[in-house]
C-alpha cells in the first residue's frame, strides 16, 4: 500500500512538470484550434481535398482549411502549423514564420514559399503525390488528419530555407515548440 502511494505521488508530480499541465492555467482558456469548414473529427470537405488524386473532381480544389486558434501562451513568438495524414505518417503541410500577432489563417493560403497570407510566414516544399510549395490537402479516403499548431519560442526559424524538407522543419518546429493545440478531420 505504501509503495503504491509512493508511486502515484511520484507520478502527479511528473504530470504537474509536464509542458502540458505548465500551459494550462487556472483562469485561462486552453490552447485550442479550430475551423469553420468541419467540427474536430468531422468530415473534411472536398475543397481542401487535394486535386492531384487522379480522378477529376472539379469539387476538389487542394484549397487549405481556415484555420483559428484561441488560448495561446502570451510567451509565443511566433506559430507554426504542421499537418499529417495519421494513417501514413505523410505530412502533408508546414507552415511556420506566422507572427506572433496572428489567431488564424484564411482558407486558400498561397501555394508559394512566401505566401501573401499571412505577411512573412514561409510554407515547406511539398514532395508527393504534387510538388510545390504549401498545403497539399488528403489524396486518400478514409484518413484521419491532423493539423497542430505550435506556439513557438522564435520568432523566426533562420534555420530553415525554400530547400528544407517538410521533415526538417517539423524537425525545426518541434525544438522550438512551448505549447500545441490539435484539429482532427477525416476524408
Amino acid at each position: 500500500m505504501r509503495r503504491t502511494r509512493i508511486a502515484l505521488f511520484a507520478l502527479l508530480v511528473l504530470c504537474a512538470a509536464s509542458p502540458a499541465a505548465a500551459s494550462a492555467s487556472p483562469g485561462r482558456a486552453a490552447f485550442a484550434l479550430s475551423s469553420t469548414a468541419f467540427a474536430d473529427g468531422g468530415m473534411i470537405p472536398k475543397v481542401h481535398d487535394c486535386a492531384s488524386s487522379g480522378d477529376g473532381d472539379p469539387e476538389k480544389k487542394d484549397e487549405s482549411p481556415p484555420l483559428a486558434w484561441s488560448g495561446a501562451p502570451e510567451q509565443a513568438k511566433s506559430y507554426a502549423i504542421v499537418m499529417h495524414d495519421l494513417d501514413n505518417g505523410i505530412i502533408h503541410w508546414v507552415i511556420y514564420d506566422i507572427p506572433a500577432t496572428a489567431a488564424g489563417l484564411p482558407q486558400n493560403v498561397d501555394h508559394a514559399y512566401q505566401p501573401s497570407v499571412p505577411a512573412g510566414s514561409r510554407q515547406a516544399y511539398y514532395r508527393g503525390s504534387a510538388n510545390f510549395f504549401g498545403y497539399q490537402g488528403p489524396c486518400t479516403t478514409n484518413h484521419t488528419y491532423e493539423w497542430a499548431v505550435h506556439a513557438l519560442n522564435k520568432e523566426s526559424l533562420t534555420e530553415l530555407d525554400a530547400n528544407s524538407s517538410t521533415q526538417a522543419a517539423e524537425t525545426a518546429i518541434d525544438a522550438a515548440t512551448i505549447a500545441t493545440a490539435s484539429l482532427r478531420g477525416n476524408s
